[in-house]
Order: structure tokens, then C-alpha cells, then sequence
């Protein structure tokens, strides 16, 4: 695979993740599968509007960090271990409260993936 085709194989996966989390994360968790991507039963909370309000941000930056990976690589590494260290504590309180094991099939795999395959991508793209 030429350099070219890994650099817009990375940016192409920081637009579809920056867009995702900018206009997906908010119906996920209030209307698609709430019970697999939003915690707790109480949606009067403040928890939902402060979720999509980080994400949308972060998605927003990642979209323009598409423009030029390299010059954002710590974005995109916050991205990643943030991402795995959210993950992890949710993987811990889900299998550990069992109202919560619907996110186990939802958005807990969702964030491993957004790591996953920014980090690979990131790898292959090393300068």
C-alpha cells in the first residue's frame, strides 16, 4: 500500500469519526439504542447534553484535523487513549452492574473500534 493510499485511508477514518461523533453520538444515546449507548435509567439528567457536548467538540476538531494528520498527531493520540481508557472503565462497570450490560454490544465496542483503527492507521503512517 503506497504512502498515499495510508495517508487518505487516515484521513478519511478522522472525517467519518469526527462526523460520527458529531451528528451520530446524540441520536445513538437519546433515540436509536439508548439502553446501549447511554448509562444509568435517569435521562433527565445532565449526563446526556455534557456526552454529546465533549464528543460533538472532539469530532468537530477531528474533522479538521483530517485536513493534515500530521500536524495534529496529538489530537489524534488523545483520541486513542482516551478512547481505550473510556472503554476500559465502562467495560468495568458494565460487567460489573448489570443494568449496564446492553453497552456491552454498544457503545463500549464502538470506542475500542475508534482506537483501534486510529491507532493502526497512525502506525502505518509514521514519518
Amino acid at each position: 500500500m503506497s504512502q498515499a493510499t495510508r495517508a487518505s485511508l487516515l484521513r478519511f477514518a478522522l472525517f467519518a469519526i469526527g462526523l460520527f461523533f458529531v451528528v451520530g453520538v446524540g441520536p445513538m444515546m437519546l433515540v436509536i439504542w439508548p439502553s446501549g449507548w447511554s448509562w444509568g435509567s435517569d435521562m433527565h439528567s445532565h449526563y446526556p447534553a455534557m456526552i454529546i457536548g465533549v464528543y460533538a467538540t472532539l469530532g468537530v476538531f477531528l474533522i479538521m484535523a483530517a485536513k493534515n494528520p500530521h500536524a495534529n498527531a496529538s489530537l489524534i493520540w488523545f483520541t486513542i487513549w482516551s478512547s481505550l481508557v473510556h472503554a476500559g472503565i465502562m467495560t468495568y462497570q458494565a460487567l460489573t452492574d448489570a443494568a449496564e450490560h446492553e453497552n456491552l454490544v454498544g457503545d463500549i465496542p464502538a470506542l475500542y473500534l475508534v482506537a483501534i483503527v486510529l491507532g493502526l492507521l497512525m502506525l502505518i503512517n509514521r514519518e
